[in-house]
């Protein structure tokens, strides 16, 4: 049993990432469900598709994306910031910028589950789940 599980969805993506795989599969979670909302209207994945299964909240599957040429993925690196042993937070002025504007931080606010930029622009600042370019 994890203790993280959001951890657990990051470090899936990755390892996918890193062996080259289409798709991943990953237990559901109403969380782990918008981070992935958010990943796809980004552009760092293909597709995604929510499926119901016999686990409690059902699984999803995640396309990765890869540049077509060289084959690489798109996501370069996804990093958890906020953990269950130490938290962080940011006020709507302190939200971090990814490589100077070209990378994304999601935040979950008291608004929803959001990019940094997007929490910016409605002024809450939140959790910082994690940071994705």
């Amino acid at each position: 049993m994890y203790t993280d599980p959001i951890a657990d969805f990051l470090t899936r993506i990755r390892n996918a990432n890193a062996a080259g795989h289409r798709v991943v599969s990953i237990p559901a979670s109403k969380l782990k469900k918008e981070i992935t909302k958010i990943l796809f209207d980004q552009g760092y994945v293909l597709s995604y598709k929510f499926e119901d299964t016999p686990a409690p909240q059902g699984s999803i599957k995640i396309a990765l994306k890869y540049d077509r040429i060289t084959k690489e993925p798109v996501i370069k690196k996804i990093q958890r910031i906020s953990t269950p042993g130490l938290r962080k937070y940011a006020a709507a002025d302190k939200l971090p910028r990814i490589l100077n504007g070209l990378g994304i931080s999601i935040v979950s606010t008291s608004h929803g589950v959001m990019t940094g930029k997007q929490a910016a622009q409605e002024n809450v600042g939140g959790e910082l789940i994690c940071y994705v370019h």
